[in-house]
């Protein structure tokens, strides 16, 4: 029999779950332009600190590949093609800094905005999403820098070293010919004289001391020295920070995979038992994945990057097995066995 107090019940119950008032158009927008101004003054100071410190957040995006090449016994010296590349890239990687830092404080206002017009048990699941998101994102960009970026560089630069490496003949010294030698140093010496000469295999340069300049410090110059004979390895730091922000999003993106299993199991789109089902065919592809994106023939490689894709996947089912949509919005039983209507809030 249709029992209307109980449905009148849930309906107040419903409505004293939003917001006290209800806000107008003009109202709303108001609020819009608060949270956005808000939103940009707290960038505002962050940026200004990364600006001041751009060109060391630029040395650090630059810090993987310059490592790269020294393992491989190659100048580390970046390239620059034009007289503002290194000013417009020190200020793009503030910017992107400033993004990375001041984005929880931006989805903060995002939140407060869209929050009133949401039910409770609907604002517990952003309580769990935005700090998981959050928290794999971070992850996501250490393991990229640490482990992907010096994987990958240290396999592509030793690949372009061993192209057209053409090595010249060698044979006997003619009679009456003496070889000079050359220093080969891993610092630079203090206060060289004038037309010393050696060899910094830190950076891998052939340097002379030219004298001192008009501030009386020494000058000393450098030429790059390269192990492979057929091509100089010097890259644009343009180039490379975009490179570098093109792993970051990717990565980004494939660490948000519990977020992506959590959603569709809360919307009913899949179920835990019928993932588990199918984790033989979620590894094949998690291993796809892996050759494809990495480009080292060998086996750790792969692995490098299948590994943590798969346990990102169990993290996802173990999180939905966990934390359910019904646990999570706060239902309860009914005494009808039904398991309709909110629940008390937190």
């Amino acid at each position: 029999m249709f029992d209307q107090s109980k449905v009148l019940g849930k309906m107040i119950d419903r409505r004293n779950e939003r917001a006290p008032s209800v806000m107008g158009l003009g109202e709303h927008l108001q609020e819009l332009r608060k949270r956005l101004i808000y939103a940009i003054v707290g960038l505002i100071p962050i940026f200004i600190v990364a600006c001041i410190y751009g060109r060391r957040i630029l040395d650090a995006v630059l810090m993987p590949v310059r490592a790269a090449l020294h393992d491989a016994g190659e100048p580390s010296a970046p390239l620059i093609t034009s007289v503002f590349e290194v000013f417009y890239n020190a200020f793009k990687a503030s910017a992107i800094v400033t993004l990375i830092i001041g984005g929880p404080w931006v989805i903060y206002q995002f939140w407060k905005f869209i929050a009133p017009g949401l039910y409770s048990r609907e604002r517990r699941f952003v309580y769990i999403l935005a700090p998981l998101s959050l928290i794999l994102s971070l992850s996501a960009l250490a393991f990229m820098y640490f482990i992907i970026m010096p994987t990958m560089l240290g396999f592509l630069i030793t690949f372009n070293a061993g192209t057209f490496n053409a090595k010249p003949l060698a044979g006997p010294l003619p009679p009456g010919i003496t070889l000079p030698t050359i220093p080969v140093l891993k610092l630079d010496p203090i206060d060289p004289p004038l037309g010393a000469e050696w060899i910094n295999t830190e950076v891998m340069e052939r340097r002379t001391s030219i004298g001192p300049g008009p501030d009386g410090k020494i000058i000393v110059v450098g030429t790059p020295v390269s192990q492979s004979g057929g091509l100089l390895q010097q890259f644009r730091v343009g180039e490379t920070l975009d490179t570098f922000v093109t792993f970051a999003l990717g990565c980004a993106v494939a660490f948000q995979t519990p977020v992506v299993v959590l959603l569709l199991g809360w919307a009913g789109i899949v179920t835990t038992k019928g993932l588990r089902k199918y984790w033989r065919h979620v590894f094949v592809a998690c291993a796809v994945l892996g050759a494809v994106l990495t480009p080292s023939p060998d086996p750790a490689s792969m692995l490098l990057l299948t590994i943590p894709m798969y346990l990102l996947y169990e993290l996802g089912l173990t999180l939905l097995w966990l934390l359910p949509a019904k646990r999570v919005a706060g239902y309860k039983a009914q005494p009808n066995n039904t398991n309709d209507g909110p629940a008390d809030g937190p």
